[in-house]
């Protein structure tokens, strides 16, 4: 029997607590999403084991997002994954972290909020970017359309779109042609209606 190789067969996690869910939506049961009230999946998408998530997140279709990711910041933290994307395993996203500057106490139960000196802004990843394994990525990064992240990097500034990135920090590398992948996307209805 030729089975689809997109096909899961473990156990999923309850997407009806979620805010919203698309079609075909896999998320295996041993993920830990804080906040599943805050959370827009569209339709298409995988979500491994291990997967971790405490802010609010919308992502849109045919998004694939591997095991053991982390995206992190609490109830203010805001994550966005466009269409036609991915996160590899191991990948970080922080979308509200302390500042460490000195100028307060780090964020840790009992500590007073006005002690407390955080940076918060969303992490956006736009349409066709693709990010690879051990990837972290701090507050306020928009990769933008087509951004590929080289594995173990860290990206703390935007992106330029369909451009290659790597190292710590992250650094461009080369240009990246869009126009098959646009066509292909076409075919599956792309650009979604709104």
């Amino acid at each position: 029997m030729n089975k689809d190789p997109y096909t899961f067969d473990a156990a999923t996690y309850d997407t009806s607590c979620l805010k919203s869910c698309g079609d075909d939506v896999y998320v295996s049961a041993s993920v830990e999403i804080r906040r599943p009230s805050l959370i827009e999946l569209g339709s298409h998408i995988a979500i491994d084991s291990g997967f971790f998530i405490t802010t609010a997140a919308k992502l849109g279709n045919y998004i694939h997002i591997g095991p053991y990711v982390c995206v992190i910041g609490g109830s203010t933290g805001v994550f966005t994954m466009g269409h036609f994307t991915n996160i590899a395993v191991g990948g970080r996203v922080i979308c509200v972290s302390d500042t460490f500057k000195g100028e307060g106490l780090i964020s840790a139960p009992g500590i007073p909020k006005e002690s407390v000196r955080l940076k918060i802004a969303p992490v956006i990843l736009e349409d066709f970017v693709n990010v690879g394994a051990s990837v972290t990525i701090l507050p306020g990064v928009t990769l933008r359309e087509g951004s590929v992240i080289g594995a173990g990097s860290v990206v703390t500034k935007s992106t330029e779109p369909w451009t290659v990135y790597a190292g710590v920090p992250a650094k461009p590398l080369k240009k990246r042609p869009k126009a098959a992948m646009l066509a292909y996307a076409k075919e599956l209805g792309y650009p979604f209606a709104q």
